[in-house]
């Protein structure tokens, strides 16, 4: 079942970020993805199963995990020399 998959799939990437930011490791900055992908997933899952709390919790989450996204580099534009 779609809504099954959701939910496990954003537990489990939401576990591998928290393991990848908090290695402190060069790729740590990828649990911001892990983050965002695992919001996404349990943002349709409170869909699935009519939880709106769970969603606007997961709404605000990934806000904070495209501020982290912004923060690792990810968003950054290169600046053109004149």
């Amino acid at each position: 079942m779609l809504v099954d998959s959701l939910e496990w799939a954003g537990s489990l990437l939401g576990l591998l970020g928290a393991f990848l930011l908090a290695t402190h490791t060069r790729v740590s900055r990828y649990g911001w993805v892990a983050f965002l992908v695992a919001n996404l997933a349990m943002i349709g899952f409170a869909f699935g199963i009519d939880r709106y709390g769970l969603l606007l919790q997961q709404t605000g989450f990934m806000f904070t995990s495209l501020l982290g996204l912004y923060r690792a580099g990810f968003f950054r534009v290169a600046k053109s020399k004149p």
